[in-house]
Protein backbone atom coordinates (compact mmCIF):
# COMPACT_ATOMS: atom_id res chain seq x y z
CA UNK A 1 0.00 0.00 0.00
CA UNK A 2 1.42 2.76 -0.84
CA UNK A 3 1.76 5.70 2.12
CA UNK A 4 0.12 8.57 0.86
CA UNK A 5 -3.15 6.39 1.13
CA UNK A 6 -1.60 4.71 4.31
CA UNK A 7 -1.23 7.99 6.12
CA UNK A 8 -4.68 8.61 5.57
CA UNK A 9 -6.23 5.63 7.84
CA UNK A 10 -3.49 5.50 10.15
CA UNK A 11 -5.05 6.91 13.63
CA UNK A 12 -8.80 7.04 12.32
CA UNK A 13 -11.41 4.83 13.65
CA UNK A 14 -11.36 1.44 12.14
CA UNK A 15 -14.64 1.93 10.12
CA UNK A 16 -13.86 5.34 8.39
CA UNK A 17 -10.52 4.17 7.27
CA UNK A 18 -12.03 1.14 6.36
CA UNK A 19 -14.24 3.32 3.59
CA UNK A 20 -11.31 5.49 2.93
CA UNK A 21 -9.09 2.17 1.31
CA UNK A 22 -12.24 0.60 0.38
CA UNK A 23 -13.04 4.07 -1.99
CA UNK A 24 -9.16 4.10 -3.01
CA UNK A 25 -8.67 0.35 -3.96
CA UNK A 26 -11.96 0.31 -5.89
CA UNK A 27 -12.21 -3.83 -4.44
CA UNK A 28 -14.79 -5.65 -6.27
CA UNK A 29 -16.34 -6.83 -2.99
CA UNK A 30 -18.99 -5.29 -0.49
CA UNK A 31 -16.92 -2.98 2.08
CA UNK A 32 -18.76 -5.66 4.76
CA UNK A 33 -16.73 -8.33 3.25
CA UNK A 34 -14.11 -6.37 3.26
CA UNK A 35 -14.00 -5.70 6.43
CA UNK A 36 -15.09 -9.43 7.61
CA UNK A 37 -12.04 -10.37 6.12
CA UNK A 38 -9.75 -7.65 7.53
CA UNK A 39 -10.89 -8.43 10.77
CA UNK A 40 -9.37 -11.79 10.74
CA UNK A 41 -6.39 -10.88 9.41
CA UNK A 42 -6.28 -8.47 12.53
CA UNK A 43 -6.92 -11.51 15.04
CA UNK A 44 -3.43 -13.29 13.19
CA UNK A 45 -1.04 -10.52 13.24
CA UNK A 46 -2.33 -7.94 16.27
CA UNK A 47 -1.31 -10.08 18.71
CA UNK A 48 2.29 -10.33 17.48
CA UNK A 49 2.70 -6.34 17.41
CA UNK A 50 5.15 -4.67 19.54
CA UNK A 51 5.92 -1.38 20.96
CA UNK A 52 8.41 1.02 19.12
CA UNK A 53 11.98 1.37 21.02
CA UNK A 54 12.01 3.35 24.14
CA UNK A 55 8.07 3.34 24.64
CA UNK A 56 8.26 0.90 27.63
CA UNK A 57 10.78 3.18 29.33
CA UNK A 58 9.02 6.12 28.58
CA UNK A 59 5.92 5.01 30.03
CA UNK A 60 7.64 3.60 32.99
CA UNK A 61 9.45 6.73 33.88
CA UNK A 62 6.35 8.80 33.11
CA UNK A 63 4.43 6.67 35.45
CA UNK A 64 6.48 5.96 38.45
CA UNK A 65 9.99 8.48 38.52
CA UNK A 66 8.89 11.63 37.27
CA UNK A 67 8.45 15.01 39.59
CA UNK A 68 6.00 16.78 39.32
CA UNK A 69 3.44 13.72 39.17
CA UNK A 70 2.93 13.15 35.91
CA UNK A 71 -1.35 11.96 34.85
CA UNK A 72 -1.43 9.98 32.13
CA UNK A 73 -4.70 8.60 29.80
CA UNK A 74 -4.83 6.79 27.00
CA UNK A 75 -6.58 7.28 23.56
CA UNK A 76 -6.43 4.84 20.76
CA UNK A 77 -8.49 4.59 17.85
CA UNK A 78 -8.34 0.98 18.35
CA UNK A 79 -11.93 -0.66 18.96
CA UNK A 80 -12.08 -2.46 22.14
CA UNK A 81 -11.39 -5.88 19.95
CA UNK A 82 -8.61 -4.61 18.24
CA UNK A 83 -6.87 -3.19 21.10
CA UNK A 84 -7.11 -6.28 23.01
CA UNK A 85 -5.89 -8.74 20.62
CA UNK A 86 -2.66 -5.82 19.91
CA UNK A 87 -1.98 -5.64 23.92
CA UNK A 88 -2.79 -8.91 25.50
CA UNK A 89 0.80 -9.54 25.28
CA UNK A 90 1.73 -6.65 26.78
CA UNK A 91 -0.13 -6.12 30.17
CA UNK A 92 2.70 -4.93 32.09
CA UNK A 93 3.31 -1.92 29.77
CA UNK A 94 -0.35 -0.61 29.74
CA UNK A 95 -1.13 -0.79 33.09
CA UNK A 96 0.31 2.85 33.60
CA UNK A 97 -3.08 3.56 32.79
CA UNK A 98 -6.43 3.15 34.82
CA UNK A 99 -9.16 1.16 33.22
CA UNK A 100 -11.23 4.47 33.52
CA UNK A 101 -8.76 6.09 31.74
CA UNK A 102 -8.06 4.44 28.71
CA UNK A 103 -10.97 5.75 25.61
CA UNK A 104 -11.14 3.94 22.02
CA UNK A 105 -12.07 3.99 19.26
CA UNK A 106 -15.80 2.71 20.01
CA UNK A 107 -16.15 4.49 22.97
CA UNK A 108 -19.78 5.54 23.16
CA UNK A 109 -19.09 8.80 25.00
CA UNK A 110 -17.37 9.98 20.95
CA UNK A 111 -19.90 10.89 18.44
CA UNK A 112 -20.29 9.66 15.37
CA UNK A 113 -17.96 10.70 12.54
CA UNK A 114 -15.58 12.58 15.39
CA UNK A 115 -12.77 10.06 15.59
CA UNK A 116 -9.38 11.55 14.99
CA UNK A 117 -8.39 13.97 13.35
CA UNK A 118 -11.37 15.40 15.29
CA UNK A 119 -10.50 16.62 18.73
CA UNK A 120 -12.96 14.70 20.75
CA UNK A 121 -11.02 11.87 21.71
CA UNK A 122 -7.95 13.39 23.58
CA UNK A 123 -10.38 16.31 25.33
CA UNK A 124 -12.63 13.22 26.57
CA UNK A 125 -9.14 11.59 27.78
CA UNK A 126 -8.36 14.65 29.88
CA UNK A 127 -12.10 14.82 31.09
CA UNK A 128 -11.35 11.15 32.33
CA UNK A 129 -8.52 12.68 33.81
CA UNK A 130 -9.89 15.31 35.65
CA UNK A 131 -12.71 13.42 36.88
CA UNK A 132 -10.52 11.30 38.67
CA UNK A 133 -8.58 14.40 40.12
CA UNK A 134 -12.04 15.19 41.51
CA UNK A 135 -13.03 12.24 42.99
CA UNK A 136 -9.48 11.97 45.07
CA UNK A 137 -9.92 15.61 46.49
CA UNK A 138 -8.29 17.67 43.82
CA UNK A 139 -9.98 21.07 43.26
CA UNK A 140 -7.81 21.82 40.06
CA UNK A 141 -8.43 20.57 36.91
CA UNK A 142 -5.50 20.17 34.05
CA UNK A 143 -6.05 22.13 31.51
CA UNK A 144 -5.38 21.73 27.36
CA UNK A 145 -2.45 23.24 27.02
CA UNK A 146 -0.66 21.75 30.00
CA UNK A 147 -1.15 18.11 28.17
CA UNK A 148 1.22 16.79 26.44
CA UNK A 149 0.26 14.04 23.13
CA UNK A 150 2.01 11.37 21.84
CA UNK A 151 1.06 10.53 18.22
CA UNK A 152 2.26 8.54 14.84
CA UNK A 153 0.13 9.55 12.67
CA UNK A 154 -0.53 12.62 10.99
CA UNK A 155 -4.53 13.06 11.65
CA UNK A 156 -3.51 12.34 14.95
CA UNK A 157 -1.31 15.24 15.23
CA UNK A 158 -4.26 17.22 14.13
CA UNK A 159 -6.52 16.26 17.01
CA UNK A 160 -3.91 16.70 19.51
CA UNK A 161 -3.34 20.36 17.96
CA UNK A 162 -6.87 21.20 17.76
CA UNK A 163 -7.69 20.06 21.22
CA UNK A 164 -5.05 22.81 22.14
CA UNK A 165 -2.20 20.53 23.60
CA UNK A 166 1.32 19.51 22.99
CA UNK A 167 2.31 17.36 20.68
CA UNK A 168 5.00 14.31 20.26
CA UNK A 169 4.72 13.08 16.69
CA UNK A 170 6.89 10.00 16.23
CA UNK A 171 6.22 8.79 12.61
CA UNK A 172 7.25 5.69 11.07
CA UNK A 173 10.04 6.13 8.18
CA UNK A 174 8.17 5.78 5.42
CA UNK A 175 5.22 7.95 6.79
CA UNK A 176 7.68 10.90 7.41
CA UNK A 177 8.99 10.47 3.75
CA UNK A 178 5.99 10.81 2.77
CA UNK A 179 5.76 14.47 4.36
CA UNK A 180 9.28 15.07 3.74
CA UNK A 181 9.40 18.28 3.14
CA UNK A 182 5.82 19.42 4.91
CA UNK A 183 7.28 18.61 8.56
CA UNK A 184 5.90 22.03 9.71
CA UNK A 185 2.70 21.75 8.64
CA UNK A 186 2.23 18.23 10.05
CA UNK A 187 3.07 19.16 13.74
CA UNK A 188 0.69 22.46 13.25
CA UNK A 189 -2.30 20.31 12.59
CA UNK A 190 -2.17 22.18 9.21
CA UNK A 191 -2.05 18.62 7.02
CA UNK A 192 -5.88 19.23 6.11
CA UNK A 193 -7.09 16.14 7.24
CA UNK A 194 -10.17 17.28 9.42
CA UNK A 195 -12.94 18.57 7.40
CA UNK A 196 -15.41 18.92 10.41
CA UNK A 197 -16.96 21.60 11.98
CA UNK A 198 -15.17 24.18 14.47
CA UNK A 199 -15.94 23.66 18.08
CA UNK A 200 -15.43 26.44 20.40
CA UNK A 201 -12.72 24.11 22.73
CA UNK A 202 -9.93 26.36 23.32
CA UNK A 203 -9.37 29.27 25.27
CA UNK A 204 -9.00 32.27 22.51
CA UNK A 205 -6.71 34.13 25.19
CA UNK A 206 -4.26 31.50 24.83
CA UNK A 207 -3.55 32.95 21.25
CA UNK A 208 -5.04 30.97 19.08
CA UNK A 209 -8.51 30.66 17.55
CA UNK A 210 -11.39 27.71 19.25
CA UNK A 211 -10.58 24.56 17.94
CA UNK A 212 -8.36 25.84 15.25
CA UNK A 213 -5.01 24.34 14.66
CA UNK A 214 -1.57 25.79 15.47
CA UNK A 215 0.65 27.51 13.21
CA UNK A 216 4.10 26.53 11.75
CA UNK A 217 6.92 26.72 14.33
CA UNK A 218 4.98 27.77 17.58
CA UNK A 219 6.59 25.53 19.32
CA UNK A 220 3.54 23.51 20.53
CA UNK A 221 4.74 20.33 18.47
CA UNK A 222 8.08 18.72 18.34
CA UNK A 223 9.36 16.15 15.55
CA UNK A 224 11.43 13.06 16.81
CA UNK A 225 11.83 9.74 14.90
CA UNK A 226 12.82 7.47 18.13
CA UNK A 227 11.33 7.59 21.40
CA UNK A 228 14.75 6.19 23.59
CA UNK A 229 16.09 8.71 25.33
CA UNK A 230 13.16 10.53 25.17
CA UNK A 231 13.60 14.65 26.60
CA UNK A 232 12.06 14.77 29.45
CA UNK A 233 13.16 17.95 30.60
CA UNK A 234 12.48 19.74 27.48
CA UNK A 235 8.73 19.87 28.81
CA UNK A 236 9.93 20.46 32.70
CA UNK A 237 10.21 16.93 33.29
CA UNK A 238 12.67 15.82 35.75
CA UNK A 239 13.49 12.35 35.76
Amino acid sequence: MPWHVKAKLQGRPGPEAGQIFHQWAQLPVPNDEYMAEVSELHKQYFPTARPLPGVPELLSTLSSTTKPHIESALATSSQRNNFELKTMHNRDMFSIFDEDKMVLGDDPRIPKGRGKPAPDIYLLALKTINDSRKVNGESDDIKPEECLVFEDSVPGVEAGRRAGMQVVWCPHPGLLQEFRGREKEVLAGLAGEYEGKIEPIVDASQGRAPGMPGQADDGWAILLESLVDFPFRKFGILN
